[in-house]
């Protein structure tokens, strides 16, 4: 990113300075497209998911009902014909991973979560259009990519000067996407060399730990797949908002539900719709961890949630 700062042309322009900036842009175009599994044509770049999302714009939207707000909020919220298919590959709040099956609708793909921890070919899906944001694979915030199957005719996302193909006008942030290559290549390398393995490793350490003091905690998917960087877990009687007050303040950055949702005082759908009670929705939160944590941090935010939960259990006895 530092690197695309020093280039001042506009990919739009045909001159030597445009033509390297250009250069830049289809870069990481193939980039993107070597770690999503799909044709660099396909991709279009973006500000991210949410705006990605907003493809489904005008249509009638049938959307599962744990899938992030991003694409909920498309829902049509009616039974009949439908024209487009929504889904979260993984869940945001609990990593629950899905298994889309093949339909006669359009499919669209919400692999934000899942890019870079778990292996995916777009392609190989059968999916006809999919979203992603950068800033979950270690890249910049505000940038992500719309990847549209080649052939298929969709609504323009912003209209004006025709970049991306036409399909989302306006001039690039080149120094977002050059930011969003480098990481998905980088991702990609990682997960090849089974880094999220050891994060998965050190995730289970975090629920053994906390499981051996907390019987009545439960963990959210703990028995299908789920990513191997999240642990949504529901200590009954111990409200999610509060054991995040008593983190932050031992140092510990946790959230109540998506982090998306931060600072909303409100039970968790997700949670709710697979089943939980409203009190025990509320008393859920979530920890995400990544390729740095250590066994060490892990065990250490053990021994402070603990110490809170005694406290709780103290003063409801």
């Amino acid at each position: 990113m530092m690197r695309a700062m020093d280039f001042l042309g506009n990919p739009s322009s045909v001159h030597k300075e445009g033509r390297a900036v250009k250069a830049l842009v289809e870069k990481a175009r193939r980039q993107v497209a070597a770690g999503v599994g799909c044709k660099p044509a396909e991709v279009v770049f973006t500000s991210g998911a949410t705006e990605s999302a907003r493809v489904l714009a005008g249509r009638r939207v049938s959307v599962e009902n744990i899938a992030h707000d991003a694409i909920w909020n498309y829902h049509c919220g009616e039974t009949g014909s439908v024209e487009v298919v929504a889904i979260g590959l993984a869940n945001s709040e609990t990593g629950v991973i899905s298994h889309p099956a093949r339909t006669d609708e359009l499919l669209l793909l919400d692999i934000t979560q899942a890019l870079g921890r778990m292996p995916f070919s777009f392609e190989a899906s059968g999916a006809d259009m999919a979203i992603c944001s950068a800033h979950k694979l270690g890249g910049p915030k505000g940038v992500g990519a719309l990847i549209v199957r080649e052939g298929l005719d969709v609504t323009p996302l912003s209209t004006g000067g025709g970049q991306e193909m036409g399909r989302r006008s306006g001039t690039e942030n080149v120094i977002g996407i050059a930011g969003f290559g480098a990481a998905i290549a980088a991702a990609m390398e990682d997960m090849k060399n089974g880094l999220w393995s050891e994060v998965e490793k050190i995730r289970n350490i975090l629920e053994l730990s906390i499981e051996n003091f907390a019987k009545d905690t439960i963990f959210i998917g703990r028995t299908g797949p789920r990513l191997p960087n999240t642990s949504c877990f529901i200590t009954p009687g111990w409200r999610g908002e509060t054991q995040v007050m008593a983190m932050d303040l031992a140092g510990y950055a946790i959230s109540a539900g998506s982090a998306c949702s931060s600072g909303k005082v409100k039970t968790s759908r997700v949670l709710k719709s697979i089943g939980y009670s409203e009190s025990d929705a509320s008393c859920a939160v979530r920890v995400s961890l990544g390729p740095g944590t250590t066994e060490k941090e892990v065990c250490g935010f053990a021994y402070a949630w603990m110490k809170e939960y005694k406290k709780i259990k103290a003063r409801r006895a």
